[in-house]
Order: C-alpha cells, then sequence, then structure tokens
C-alpha cells in the first residue's frame, strides 16, 4: 500500500490505492476542490489517476503554472464540445496548448464567421456552467477506433493511424462529446470559467499547403476572471501598438506583395533606421570593434566548408551562373568574418580582434510565418565576430555582456533575462571543449553578478549560446541578442595565429549580435513606445507651424535655424487652421510642435507644444535648442562599455 511523500517532506500511508483527488482530500477539503491534477514522482497525471506505489506526490491547482496549462487544454476540447453541439457535420482536428492560449484545427463544409464564434463562445459558457464532470477512460486501440469511426471523426482516425504503438488510449468524455487525448485535463468544467474566444484563422491538415485547409479558431484561459482582464487588456494595447499599422499610419514602412518579406522604407522609417547603425557604430567603436562589410553573394564552396550548405540549404537563396557556378545569398555573416580573419597571418598581440558588420541576410521563410518587421526573408543584422584566445575568452564574454546591458537601457528596456543554453545532444566536438565553453559564459555571468536561466540541450551544435530576452511596456518578452561561444567554424576554416612561443594555435569565436535583426528591433521599439519615440531616436524632432501667411517666412527661419544646430524638423505652411495643424501632427506622435503666430515673430521667439498636448510656452531658440540637447545628452551619453 502506498507512502505518499509530499512536497514538504511529510508522509501520509494510505491501506489501499488512492486517486490524486483523495489524495488531496486527505489534506484538507480546500485543496480537493482546488485540485486540478497532479504530479507522481514529477510526471502529470489527471486528478483521478490511481497511485498504488510508494511515490512522491504533488497536487496541481490553478496557481501552478501546469495547471494553467491544463485548464487551457480543456478548453480546447470544449471548443469541440460546443462546435459538435451547433455544427454536427464538424470534424474535430487537433486541439494543443500555446503560449498564453490555445486552439482547435476543425474541418467544416463552410468557414466560420465571427457570428459563429461568438455562438460557439456563448455556448461553451453554457457548458462550463453546469460545472459538469470531464471523465477520463484508458481505452483499448480498437476500441477507440470503432468510437471514432461510429462518429465520423476521421482525423481522428487518421492520427490513431500515427500511433501504431499505442495500444491503448486516454478518451476524455464531455458528456456527450469525446475527445482523444494524452492528457491531463481538468476533472469539472468549473475551472474553465475565465476564458475568451479571440480569432479565426485558417489552417493546413499537418501545416502542409498541399493538404487541405482547416478552421483554427484561437482562445486563451486563465485561472481567474482577474488574469483573464489583465491579459484582455494587454491585447488590445497590442494592438493599438501593432507596428504594422503604427508603420503605415506614422509613414515610416510599407510591404507589399512583389517583395514578400522585405521592407520599403519611407524616408522617416529609414531615418530611425539609420539612427539605429548611427548609435551603434558609435558604441561599437568606443568598445574596441572594428567595422567590415562582406559580400552579399559567395559561392557554393564557402557554405560548404561553413556547413550551411549540408544543414541550412532549404533556408537559402541560390543562383546558377552560364558557367554552372553555384552562389548564394548569404543567410549568416559568419563565413565572410572567417574569410575576413583568414587574410594574412595574425599574431596573438592582434587578439582581441572585434570584427562588427551591418551585413545584409537573405534566409528563405515559409509565406505563412512572415509577420510585418518581425518575421522578413530580407534583413539586416548588427553581427560582430570576436577572435580571441582562450585565455581571454572569459573576459571577452563580460565585456559583450556589460555592452548589452548597457546599449538596451539606452533604448529604455530595463527588464532583461539571460538565458544559458547548454550541449544539445547531437552536436560536435568533445565534452572537455563543452565543459570550456559552457563555462566561460556561466563564469562571466557569476563573476558579474549576473542571475540566468539553464536551457539544457538548446545550445548551437557547435557551441552554447546566451539569449538576452527584453520585456516591453505592456509585459510582453522578446528575445533579441545572442552571445555564442564557438570553436567549430574557426577548425573548419583552419583558422590559427601565432602565439607568443611561436606555435601556431587555433582561436575561439564569439558570435554576437545585440539588436539581432534590425529589422525586427525596429518593429519593437515601434510597439514597445507605441509609435512616440523619445527625442534623439524620432524620424522627426519637431514641425514648425505658422498661424497665417504672414509668419511663413519665420517659419522657414525658425525650421532652418534649428536644422543647422543638428535637429530633424519640418514645416507645415498650409493654409489651415492652427487647430487642424496641431490635431493631425499630434497623430504623428512627434515629441514637439513649434507654432509662430505674430507675437513670435515680433519677439523673435517661438511656442513650443510637447507631445501630448502639454503647452511649454514661449522660448528663445537659443533656449529651446539648449533644452533638446540636454534632452538628447540624458538619453545618449554614449559611453563605453561598461567596465568588467
Amino acid at each position: 500500500m502506498p507512502n505518499i511523500t509530499l512536497p514538504d517532506g511529510s508522509v501520509r500511508s494510505f491501506d489501499h490505492p488512492v486517486t490524486i483527488l483523495e489524495i488531496a482530500r486527505n489534506i484538507g477539503a480546500g485543496l480537493a476542490r482546488a485540485t486540478v491534477a497532479g504530479r507522481v514522482d514529477g510526471r502529470l497525471v489527471d486528478a483521478c489517476d490511481v497511485v498504488s506505489e510508494d511515490a512522491r506526490v504533488e497536487i496541481v491547482t490553478p496557481k501552478d503554472p501546469d495547471g494553467v496549462d491544463i485548464i487551457r487544454h480543456s478548453c480546447a476540447h470544449l471548443i469541440g464540445h460546443a462546435v459538435k453541439q451547433l455544427f454536427p457535420s464538424a470534424k474535430m482536428v487537433i486541439g494543443p496548448v500555446i503560449e498564453n492560449g490555445f486552439y482547435y484545427d476543425i474541418w467544416h463544409e463552410r468557414s466560420f464567421t465571427p457570428e459563429d464564434m461568438a455562438a460557439i463562445e456563448a455556448r461553451m459558457r453554457e457548458l462550463i456552467a453546469q460545472e459538469y464532470d470531464v471523465v477520463k477512460k484508458m481505452t483499448p486501440r480498437a476500441e477507440v477506433i470503432e468510437t471514432f469511426r461510429a462518429r465520423g471523426e476521421d482525423y481522428k482516425l487518421r492520427l490513431i493511424d500515427d500511433m501504431p504503438d499505442e495500444q491503448a488510449m486516454g478518451l476524455y468524455y464531455h458528456q456527450e462529446y469525446i475527445d482523444m487525448c494524452r492528457g491531463p485535463h481538468v476533472p469539472n468544467t468549473r475551472f474553465l470559467k475565465a476564458f475568451k474566444l479571440t480569432k479565426l484563422a485558417g489552417a493546413y491538415w499537418r501545416g502542409d499547403s498541399k493538404n487541405e485547409m482547416l478552421q483554427r479558431i484561437y482562445g486563451t484561459a486563465w485561472a481567474s476572471k482577474e488574469e483573464l482582464e489583465a491579459h484582455l487588456k494587454m491585447l488590445e494595447e497590442a494592438e493599438k501598438r501593432d507596428h504594422r499599422k503604427l508603420g503605415q499610419q506614422l509613414d515610416l514602412f510599407h510591404l507589399q506583395e512583389d517583395a514578400p518579406g522585405a521592407v520599403f522604407w519611407h524616408p522617416k522609417g529609414w531615418r530611425l533606421f539609420l539612427a539605429l547603425i548611427d548609435y551603434m557604430r558609435v558604441r561599437q567603436e568606443k568598445a574596441g570593434y572594428v567595422e567590415v562589410n562582406t559580400p552579399d553573394v559567395m559561392d557554393r564552396s564557402l557554405w560548404e566548408t561553413s556547413g550551411h550548405w549540408q544543414n541550412y540549404r532549404q533556408n537559402m537563396f541560390t543562383t546558377t551562373t552560364e558557367d554552372e557556378r553555384i552562389f548564394a545569398l548569404k543567410p549568416m555573416n559568419c563565413p565572410g568574418a572567417m574569410s575576413m580573419f583568414a587574410q594574412g597571418i595574425k599574431s596573438y598581440r592582434d587578439l582581441p580582434l572585434r570584427m562588427a558588420e551591418f551585413g545584409k541576410v537573405h534566409r528563405y521563410e515559409p509565406s505563412g510565418a512572415l509577420h510585418g518587421l518581425m518575421r522578413v526573408r530580407h534583413f539586416t543584422q548588427d553581427d560582430a565576430h570576436i577572435f580571441c584566445t582562450p585565455e581571454q575568452m572569459e573576459d571577452e564574454c563580460k565585456r559583450v555582456v556589460a555592452l548589452i546591458l548597457d546599449i538596451y537601457r539606452d533604448f529604455d528596456f530595463h527588464n532583461v533575462r539571460i538565458k544559458l543554453s547548454t550541449r544539445p545532444e547531437n552536436r560536435i566536438g568533445d565534452d572537455a571543449t563543452w565543459d570550456k565553453l559552457e563555462s566561460a559564459l556561466s563564469t562571466a555571468l557569476e563573476h558579474m553578478g549576473m542571475t540566468w536561466e539553464v536551457f539544457p540541450g538548446e545550445g548551437a551544435f557547435y557551441g552554447p549560446k546566451l539569449e538576452f530576452v527584453l520585456r516591453d511596456a505592456i509585459g510582453r518578452d522578446w528575445q533579441c541578442g545572442t552571445l555564442q561561444v564557438d570553436m567549430n567554424l574557426p577548425e573548419r576554416f583552419d583558422l590559427g595565429y601565432i602565439a607568443e612561443d611561436n606555435s601556431r594555435r587555433r582561436p575561439v569565436m564569439l558570435h554576437r549580435a545585440l539588436f539581432g535583426s534590425l529589422e525586427r528591433f525596429t518593429g519593437i521599439l515601434i510597439e514597445h513606445h507605441a509609435g512616440a519615440f523619445p527625442l534623439w531616436l524620432a524620424p522627426v524632432h519637431a514641425v514648425v507651424m505658422n498661424i497665417s501667411e504672414s509668419q511663413e517666412e519665420y517659419a522657414k527661419n525658425v525650421a532652418e535655424t534649428l536644422r543647422k544646430a543638428g535637429f530633424r524638423v519640418e514645416t507645415d505652411l498650409r493654409n489651415e487652421k492652427i487647430t487642424y495643424k496641431i490635431r493631425e501632427h499630434s497623430m504623428h506622435k512627434l515629441p514637439y510642435q513649434i507654432v509662430v503666430g505674430e507675437k513670435e515673430k515680433a519677439a523673435g521667439v517661438v511656442a513650443v507644444r510637447a507631445r501630448g498636448g502639454k503647452d511649454l510656452g514661449q522660448m528663445s531658440l537659443p533656449t529651446l535648442i539648449e533644452c533638446w540637447q540636454k534632452e538628447i545628452d540624458s538619453k545618449t551619453v554614449l559611453p563605453a562599455a561598461a567596465p568588467v
């Protein structure tokens, strides 16, 4: 009979096999009512599952992240229950959990409408209100097949065919509705009240465009109504901040089908893009980097040496010349950096060599994966490749981490998580080398007093890496910067340097990117700032507007003076009411608006309005220039990397 060890170390003995729910009741009635599922020796199980041997058991409630995922998975099944009641001819496919939510893929003879989705959600709420029990039955394979054959669920039968070794499967009964799943699921629908269906989309069966199109219903679910409302508010705010909408509203860029996955930068957007490059150039120069540039198109042989041809060919754009040479648009900048290092003899005195490149790369992404600036096929990376001796490796890692975090602070990202991804199962190099590389990263973080999360097995095949995850103004996480330690490519390209004892040794190479893709980072910045960029980053600092025609020349002179002082200023001299001009330019989210009328012209001053409608009153141009310069300097002091 089982002895159950609880998380606090206490042991409860039972004289018969017990379910997770019975263990919870033995602890307390309140815990039993909150029980969603359990963990038995670390493995998630249903609340109805039986424990018959000694085990360590944890009770999973909605306060547990696994509990929330179980709620979301059960909401997906509930979609099936509601859909089959409202649309009996529909055929259910799969309904997995995704980040912050769930979806269900469904076949139906006609497309669902927003009105259909509203009806499905309403029926789900009716079913939840019944607080019925969700019943699990482990069922022999033959019986499962017969069950779904009788119900006309063709896709479930196909899924069963994909699992030839499974002789028994979990069937979950939502009253008359039956679904197949590994589970676990909630024991009762009362746990599912905090949910919302969010959108409809199309999806191909098995993700293959050659297969039939299915319909996908997305939803989100949380442990409480308060958490749901907070998430929906965040989604509403995210919709307002959508960089694609703001890109059009602020006249920054556009995308079109003639160049899928590539960006048409408008003048204001290109100014913003160049501001990022200019900023990074200054930071890198102060941190001891040299900037290089390598070809966009290179021969297949180079990609074979690097290993990209064997491992990344399906994502590369290639062309064949008349003499049958095969060339590829570079998907990464690394091989070019290898070729740069290989030019001439390098000494230990030349190291560390920090080579930066704003390299344009091209990667084939499926059309369905493209998403504004966030996922493109043609983009620019702020890559750097640092070649150093093994003894310099840890200090170089520390310098990179310090630089990355300092730069993110300039862009108003103060909440940054660091992830350390360690050796994957499929890797090159011996364990001793991996020990050294992983230790360089973890020791660097430790000596800097950083905290980090370890993700075992998620490193690149050639080396471990750090990933830097930014949290934006509305709580979303974005993975941007990376630092990878690599001894593979220097080996493949046979790179070497002359050591102090005149022997030839292999350098270590660090791959480093801070923005990652400049296009993606621009999209993140647009959404983080909701298009209201700080003065130093704004494509246009201010607009100068006249009240009437008699101030036109004065307005032009004001704008020219500000431009000569280094500010990006436009004029609006249209014969429109000043209130109309102010309202229109407020939509463009400019940091400042400058108004000149007869009083300002006579006094040789300007009236200044800050973003948000704040009236700063009249100022002389020297005073205004001084104020703006102080504001810019306070945001971009442009120091060297933080000392290590």
